[in-house]
């Protein structure tokens, strides 16, 4: 479960100890300059379901981010890294994990964008494949009538887009892997599960599922 986590006045304890100062548009210059190596601390959101808000992208926060949401009674401090940052009067372990107080609801409607076409699709040509250097290509083509929708555009490769052309899929000899569909909020969450991001913290492991295979 999340826990309060209120940054100290250096040289004090929390006993007594007035509030530090407010997180507004200074923040950045009440602590001192980011070290370089502070880049990799990002912290990992989950809603108040102790699930992430997303799989792919993963939802995580730059930690200056994740402070001030601390600071703004946003999030409860889950877990934290071994790092600590500095202001000339107070200092504070970066969190890792950090859980929002209140719930948002999911998105229901899916937008059709590039990448959730991409998503959709899991990154590969849905005539042979192949992954990388995708463009997306029209089923039924657009100087035949065909739509620009989730029922009719597909990723393909470039190899594959120059051989279909503008022709029909039994002109082009061409088969589909599946046919294209419009997918639900839930569906893409479950593929971003197959993608997992090639950091990932320890303290994070607890609260990502990850669909890829298991070492034995």
């Amino acid at each position: 479960m999340g826990r309060r986590v209120r940054p100290q006045r250096r040289g004090q304890t929390a006993k007594g100890e007035e509030e530090g100062p407010t997180m507004d548009g200074d923040f950045r210059r009440e602590f001192v300059r980011e070290p370089a190596s502070l880049k990799h601390c990002p912290a990992l959101v989950l809603n108040a379901d102790y699930r992430p808000l997303s799989y792919y992208p993963l939802s995580l926060w730059p930690w200056q981010e994740a402070v001030k949401a601390v600071f703004l009674d946003r999030v409860d401090i889950v877990a934290e890294y071994d790092r600590v940052v500095h202001s000339p009067t107070m200092e504070i372990r970066l969190p890792s994990v950090v859980v929002l107080r209140d719930y948002i609801q999911p998105q229901k409607r899916v937008a059709f964008t590039r990448f959730n076409l991409f998503l959709r699709d899991e990154f590969c040509c849905q005539y042979c494949g192949a992954r990388g250097d995708l463009t997306f290509d029209h089923v039924v083509p657009r100087s035949r009538g065909g739509r620009t929708s989730w029922e009719n555009v597909v990723a393909a490769c470039g190899r594959c887009n120059l051989r279909k052309g503008a022709r029909s899929l039994r002109e082009a000899g061409m088969s589909l892997m599946r046919p294209p569909r419009r997918p639900s909020a839930e569906e893409l969450r479950n593929i971003g599960r197959k993608f997992p991001p090639n950091h990932l913290h320890d303290t994070w492991l607890d609260f990502l599922y990850w669909d890829a295979e298991l070492e034995a």
